[in-house]
């Protein structure tokens, strides 16, 4: 099946590309008119809603139905600070270009409490229908930047499965495996891989 990613991210577009590529799945970048699309995001306190409200732009986009042989994936994701009242959570990739990494880390600044939560939904469409899969990665906000993989908070974020090291410190591979996204994703694999009723 040839896949769509409506992401400007090369990382995310890496992650999809090595879980569903094996499997004989062509995950390619969605443009329109040869130009990754910016999108507005709905102001909501679920990244749900802003999945579904980004595979709705996207859709109005291609001209006619998707033939059986394509789907359409589209990936929100959100860091939610327990000790912060789960900010960022949906706002999270405004709040990393506006504050930085190093703005979270200050507003973290003597919390004893440092739990956090990856959360994904990876919004699906294929033959007319959109379905969404979630995913989930529990752990912690550090204390400071490590690491040199990954993007977005991976280098601040340690994943409690993960003996202490950030995403950043991990491989792609690795990352992939404990990953909200990879988990997301993994489902969405179960999905398409169930036979056709």
């Amino acid at each position: 099946m040839k896949i769509f990613f409506v992401t400007g991210n090369k990382g995310k577009l890496l992650e999809a590309s090595e879980l569903l590529g094996p499997l004989g799945h062509n995950v390619v970048q969605f443009a329109h008119n040869g130009v990754i699309p910016e999108f507005s995001e709905p102001q909501s306190e679920g990244i749900e809603e802003v999945a579904i409200s980004k595979m709705e732009q996207a859709l109005g986009m291609i001209p006619g139905e998707i033939d059986s042989d394509s789907a359409v994936i589209v990936e929100d994701a959100g860091l939610f600070i327990g000790s912060l009242g789960g900010f960022p959570g949906p706002y999270s990739s405004y709040v990393e270009d506006k504050l930085g990494l190093d703005g979270i880390l200050r507003l973290m600044e003597g919390k004893t409490n440092r739990n956090a939560e990856y959360r994904a939904v990876v919004a699906f469409h294929h033959d007319g229908i959109t379905h969404t899969f979630r995913g989930a990665c529990e752990g912690s906000i550090g204390s400071e930047k490590r690491g040199d993989g990954g993007f977005g908070y991976d280098p601040i974020f340690i994943p409690r499965s993960s003996n202490g090291r950030t995403c950043a410190e991990m491989t792609a591979s690795e990352k992939s495996v404990i990953s909200h996204r990879g988990e997301a994703l993994r489902k969405l694999l179960e999905f398409i891989s169930l036979p056709s009723t």
